[in-house]
């Protein structure tokens, strides 16, 4: 299978401490001596390619083999070797264009590789060795070298071919001629200098996951090449020593691309790109801190610890058994070639990686929470998604009895300055896709997501441990696009996006995006809904409880004649499923193509899935269908682009009709993952959570097991004795004698909120410094909130 352009870097980029099968003869790049420098440090940048050296009749490795000998074979046996020829390969011609000799060089790596890997059909082939280095100089000539301008995308010609390339002439090395070797080696100087600056666009600074990227190739050079000045630009450009730092990948940054602390990883100013770019920043630093430890050039930036750092805060809450969340891969959900299976399997690879060089008290946390998403994912084995170098560590971790595999995590994160939430609980998950004036609802370009409309407006992931392949198995091409779980939406018929050349975003011009957690456990959201091209507005808010989210609707307004709708759940039931769905104790049908009103209805159960209770009923609708599409509606990118091969998946969706041109509308509804018929109904008799307010002013949920009240306010207001004085989300739990209080300001829009508590307090026995408490019966919190950036303040009072 060939992988898309970023994946395939993330996992070229891992690699295992053993050694590379050998190749005699040749002009090598640098004799080997116990005086030369770049040898060792090129012998463990191809173990990083290979894995090095494995029993390949051991069966733990089979798989990932013959992955690689199959695919190597394949496109050995396809190469054109004639003398006419304009391109290596009939599907990537003309040669001369950069997405073609963009897409020939990684081709051509995968050969290296096998070539280079013990127990492949092409291991140590001399006609292979001969053909790759034929192949070198074809796409030299043709299409790749110093003397051309760049044309088309940026990406191709200084991170997607330099890096194949550099990968070659390593795995070559001992066979490549030196003028060969010097050419290619010039031609990436020419095109990656260093990793500092675009060179198409030499005002422009890299950072995040290209500034890693082109260090590793910079680095990749300097080894080739002899040149220590290029591996001293490789080490500092992570550090960014060049501009004192102002790039950084080892600083949380406050604006822009890069980590921040609260978890946040943002890539192309302002797209929440953790689950890819974020695992490629991770990999490339990762690989280079291993690659040059021990040497001249060993990266000593005490900083790198903001990476270590990143691993709990910024990964961990975001893989679930392994897979990577949708809600933080951007444009990628439209890849085919990489699912969300697979972006979660490269950034477990990673992260075993990074802790092979980190401190005891980090790494062994990391290699216990590798160990539980390998085991768990059963439905697509991890051992299935990766190749040799990242199985040998994984085989290392599974076979070491004194790491105990650690459990899901348990808890609730705000990631506001990437305007994600993530609720989650031992069997379940959820995680809530948000979007502002500051953070982009999509990002489409260069033929990618060109059905990404509404990704960014609320809509709502549900991961249930039973069925971690709800978005993996084809859910983008299949499902309505119009219809994504938990989004508000004017049926307008939308055009394509992104089908030119760059890439962009679209950021809405709301402020309002994000929420407060109380306790690690608990949380509410909100966001102000203003529709790209319709005059649709809603004010939306999401509770997270125990085993409960909350979710409520207000003030849906728009007058353009449409219909609007809020879609409660579009859940895919996989290419046969058939699962029982129940309204208010009667079993519905299980025809495909059938659909219902169920105006009255007070609760719904989906087997396999969950149940979902309507407090306030509602013009509830329901539909069985089965959907079929093509990878190619979603994706037409040049190395990315997806099959025209109609894939078909079963759906059962629930939405409220607010009907055209709704004034005011409003909903309620409550998910209870995987919740049995029982539960449900239990649930919507004894309503353990109650809807206290639900208008355009404040939006509240009591739960008063929980001691918990919590409440969005729009504006001034008060609800059930909970007051503030502007624009705010407030949680208030009340146990025993013990109170928590948690205070946040998503919209970013005011400077301090008062909120007035409705019970009394004797004394405070913690208040962040930036809350100040003055108790009594009728007691009042101020919460300097400016300045912020949406971040929760916390109170604990007695």
């Amino acid at each position: 299978m060939e992988l898309s352009r970023r994946q395939t870097l993330a996992l070229a980029s891992a690699g295992a401490a053993a050694g590379l099968v050998a190749r005699a003869g040749g002009a090598s790049a640098a004799a080997a001596s116990g005086d030369d420098p770049y040898e060792p440090l090129l012998a463990r940048a191809a173990q990083q390619l290979t894995g090095g050296a494995f029993d390949p009749a051991d069966p733990d490795f089979a798989a990932a083999l013959t992955a690689l000998d199959t695919q190597a074979a394949a496109w050995w046996r396809q190469i054109d070797t004639s003398a006419n020829r304009t391109a290596l390969w009939a599907d990537l011609s003309p040669a001369s264009d950069p997405g073609m000799f963009g897409q020939s060089y990684p081709r051509l790596r995968t050969i290296a590789t096998a070539w280079a890997t013990p127990g492949t059909s092409l291991t140590g082939q001399e006609a292979v060795r001969d053909g790759l280095l034929d192949a070198l100089r074809f796409l030299h000539t043709a299409g790749y070298d110093a003397s051309r301008r760049e044309t088309g995308n940026w990406w191709f010609w200084e991170i997607g071919a330099p890096r194949a390339l550099m990968d070659v002439c390593v795995l070559l090395r001992a066979e490549l001629p030196a003028q060969d070797r010097d050419a290619y080696v010039a031609t990436v100087a020419r095109f990656v200098p260093d990793p500092d600056r675009r060179t198409n666009s030499p005002t422009l600074a890299e950072t995040g996951a290209n500034r890693t990227d082109k260090a590793v190739i910079v680095a990749l050079r300097g080894l080739l090449a002899g040149d220590p000045a290029a591996l001293v630009l490789a080490r500092d450009g992570l550090s960014d020593v060049r501009d004192k730092g102002k790039n950084s990948l080892f600083q949380y940054v406050t604006s822009g691309d890069g980590f921040y602390r609260d978890g946040s990883f943002v890539q192309h100013s302002d797209v929440a790109y953790t689950g890819t770019y974020g695992s490629v920043l991770l990999g490339g630093a990762g690989q280079l801190i291993a690659l040059l430890a021990g040497s001249d050039w060993a990266v000593t930036d005490p900083a790198v610890q903001v990476l270590y750092e990143a691993v709990e805060r910024s990964f961990e809450p975001l893989l679930f058994d392994g897979v990577m969340m949708d809600a933080v891969r951007g444009r990628a959900v439209s890849r085919e070639r990489a699912r969300d299976h697979a972006d979660g399997a490269a950034a477990v690879a990673h992260i075993l990686q990074l802790a092979e060089g980190a401190p005891d008290a980090y790494a062994d946390r990391w290699r216990a929470a590798a160990k539980g998403w390998i085991l768990r994912n059963t439905r697509t084995p991890y051992r299935t998604l990766v190749g040799i170098p990242d199985l040998a560590r994984a085989k290392a971790v599974l076979g070491d009895r004194t790491v105990r595999p650690a459990d899901r995590p348990d808890g609730h994160f705000v990631f506001a300055d990437m305007d994600r939430v993530v609720h989650r609980r031992r069997s379940w998950a959820c995680a809530l896709s948000l979007s502002s004036r500051r953070i982009a609802a999509y990002e489409a370009g260069n033929g990618e997501n060109l059905h990404g409309w509404y990704t960014g407006d609320g809509m709502t992931y549900l991961y249930d441990g039973d069925d971690t392949d709800a978005f993996g198995d084809a859910f983008w091409p299949t499902v309505d696009p119009y219809r994504l779980p938990g989004t508000t939406v004017d049926t307008r018929v939308r055009a394509d996006l992104g089908t030119g050349g760059g890439t962009g975003t679209f950021r809405p011009r709301n402020a309002v995006a994000g929420g407060a957690v109380l306790d690690a456990r608990y949380g509410a959201a909100a966001m102000e809904l203003i529709a790209d091209g319709s005059t649709l507005r809603a004010k939306k808010a999401w509770f997270f409880l125990d085993n409960a989210v909350v979710a409520l609707g207000a003030g849906i307004t728009a007058s353009d004649g449409r219909t609007v709708e809020t879609v409660v759940e579009n859940r895919n039931l996989h290419a046969q499923g058939a699962p029982r769905l129940v309204v208010d104790g009667r079993r519905q049908s299980s025809r495909q193509g059938w659909s219902a009103a169920l105006d009255d209805a007070r609760w719904v159960h989906l087997e396999g899935t969950g149940g979902y209770v309507f407090p306030s009923g509602g013009p509830l609708r329901a539909l069985r269908e089965e959907r079929t599409g093509t990878w190619s509606a979603l994706n037409t990118g040049a190395d990315t682009a997806g099959s025209t091969t109609p894939v078909t998946r079963r759906y059962a969706t629930l939405w409220f009709d607010h009907g055209p041109s709704p004034v005011s509308a409003s909903y309620s509804y409550v998910l209870l993952p995987r919740a049995t018929a029982a539960a449900t109904l239990a649930w919507s008799l004894s309503r353990p959570a109650r809807v206290l307010a639900n208008d355009a002013t404040v939006q509240a949920v009591a739960a008063p097991r929980h001691g918990l009240l919590a409440a969005h306010f729009w504006a001034a207001g008060s609800v059930d004795g909970l007051g503030t004085d502007g624009p705010g989300t407030v949680l208030v739990c009340r146990r025993g004698e013990g109170v928590t209080v948690a205070v946040a300001d998503p919209g970013r829009t005011v400077t301090e909120l008062t909120v007035r508590l409705p019970f009394a307090v004797r004394t405070v026995v913690h208040a962040d410094d930036t809350v100040s408490v003055v108790p009594g019966r009728r007691p009042v919190l101020t919460v300097r909130v400016g300045g912020s950036r949406g971040h929760t303040h916390t109170a604990r009072l007695r």
